[in-house]
């Protein structure tokens, strides 16, 4: 059977060690992610080591994972390209074809700038994927910036989405979607996932909760926190719908959780928010999967 697997996102200098403890408790799929860099790790190395510890379980990688910034190439971002780069080549070692990330920015710049270095940068990362059989898909978190001004990623807006698209459009390059994102924005996640979930390759499993009542009160630039990320299950989304909405498109890619960003479950109680939003997950999928009886 085909199914919309349940994952989380791990850590690439944690993976060895954390992903034989997370097989027990049903995740499906595991998302390998580093922060700006790949840090000189050598992934065909960690591969085979993985892949040892995938064997004879119904486990995936799902995708490789950069956040950094590779349009400016500066500081802590410098390698952040060449690690682009590293991710592409080395995709087919852990049974994926998928590579995601930030797009960068130019940094404290309208996003309409960044475009010339995006579908410079990208397009030749696109045309090397291509080579190799990879997609690549961008995430739709703001790091914090917005329209005017950032510095980590134009991928949180869909007239963004619509620019990048135009200005490369490659059948290879799709985004990396998840509701919270949008619903920080005030965004209703619902209607744009019908519209954009041909070009969606990989889901985060992130939610959000909004205080309307905050918002009514003080609006969105008072002292008080109107929206917080969550853990899936414990949000606003309903992901019945979502995954509804994805199984209609025909998305053929996984959810993985995206945590360590719920105000509530979080610390001693970080993996009890997961496994329970894993279950929940599974639920929306349908649950236990049940033959026809011919």
């Amino acid at each position: 059977m085909d199914k919309l697997r349940i994952g989380t996102l791990v850590g690439g200098k944690d993976a060895v060690r954390v992903i034989p403890q997370l097989i027990p408790y049903g995740f499906e799929s595991f998302s390998i992610t580093f922060w700006q860099t790949t840090g000189g790790i050598d992934l065909e190395d960690m591969a085979k080591k993985v892949g040892d510890v995938l064997a004879g379980h119904d486990v995936i990688i799902s995708c490789l994972s950069l956040f950094g910034n590779p349009l400016m190439g500066e500081g802590e971002s410098s390698d952040a390209l060449a690690s682009w780069e590293r991710l592409i080549d080395s995709a087919h070692l852990f049974g994926t074809d998928l590579v995601t990330g930030f797009t960068g920015r130019i940094v404290d710049r309208p996003i309409d700038e960044s475009i010339p270095r995006f579908k410079e940068v990208f397009g030749e990362l696109a045309r090397r994927a291509a080579d190799k059989g990879v997609r690549l898909a961008f995430e739709n978190c703001n790091m914090g910036g917005d329209w005017q001004r950032g510095d980590w990623n134009i991928a949180h807006n869909p007239l963004a989405w619509e620019m990048m698209f135009d200005a490369l459009p490659l059948d290879n390059l799709g985004l990396e979607w998840e509701p919270c994102h949008q619903m920080v924005q005030l965004i209703d996640p619902i209607p744009q996932l019908r519209k954009w979930a041909n070009k969606i390759f990989h889901v985060h499993g992130k939610d959000a909760t909004i205080a309307w009542d905050i918002i009514r009160e003080c609006g969105i630039g008072g002292p008080e926190p109107f929206v917080w990320h969550r853990t899936p299950g414990f949000g606003d989304s309903n992901w019945t719908d979502i995954i509804s909405i994805l199984r209609y498109s025909k998305y053929e890619g996984t959810i993985d959780i995206e945590g360590y960003h719920d105000p509530v479950y979080c610390g001693e109680l970080e993996m009890t928010g997961q496994v329970r939003g894993l279950q929940y997950l599974k639920q929306c999928r349908g649950g236990e999967y049940v033959a026809n009886p011919v």
